[in-house]
């Protein structure tokens, strides 16, 4: 995914104010493409580049995918505040976080800052920018869900139903959380990202 978009495409939104677009959902329901055609279309949309203690994977390179620090820089920049949010995932012992420094300046500079987390980060961040757009992508039903994932061609069955089971947790605890502000279903791509440039249209014309 690139750090920021490319060249607006013509009638697409017209120059937006600086925001925060949080983009959260189980794996598979289409986040990533999701995402990808935001920076593309959204006038001035930058990516945010969180930053992680795990080592690279295969092409994977530091301030374009993630951001690559050790444990200790990690645990040193926790202290100082200087995540809008932080997690563990699978219990691997990797810990990933957003930098604020970054989010912060790109929204004085007027961008429109596009941040794809899970659940856990999107309550972190709603505590500390609660003005953000917050969209919770839903998969049209659990079998949709199975035929994303069965095409990747990456999972066993048993990690498939695993996914599966997480997905229906996640859901759940995105709308037990009162964190997200929308929820879309991810049937046909271009309708939800026209949906969700029209929610972000909708929050800059308010915030005017």
């Amino acid at each position: 995914m690139s750090s920021s978009a490319a060249p607006a495409a013509q009638g697409s939104a017209s120059k937006l104010a600086g925001k925060l677009v949080i983009v959260s959902g189980p794996s598979g329901a289409g986040k990533t493409s999701i995402c990808d055609a935001l920076l593309e279309r959204v006038p001035d949309a930058v990516w945010s580049v969180s930053a992680t203690t795990r080592p690279p994977r295969g092409q994977e390179s530091s301030g374009r995918n993630y951001e690559f620090i050790t444990p200790e820089e990690f645990a040193a920049r926790k202290v100082r505040g200087e995540f809008l949010e932080t997690a563990e995932y699978s219990g691997s012992g990797h810990l990933y976080g957003t930098p604020a420094a970054p989010v912060r300046q790109w929204m004085s500079e007027g961008k429109v800052v596009v941040m794809e987390i899970d659940v856990q980060g999107g309550v972190q961040v709603a505590g500390k920018v609660p003005d953000s757009i917050r969209v919770f992508v839903l998969p049209p039903d659990q079998q949709s869900l199975r035929a994303r994932l069965e095409g990747r061609n990456t999972e066993s069955e048993a990690h498939m139903a695993k996914r599966l089971a997480a997905a229906d947790g996640e859901i759940a605890l995105a709308r037990d959380s009162g964190c997200y502000q929308y929820f879309v279903t991810n049937d046909i791509l271009e309708d939800t990202v026209a949906r969700i440039i029209e929610i972000i249209q909708q929050h800059v014309v308010r915030a005017r």
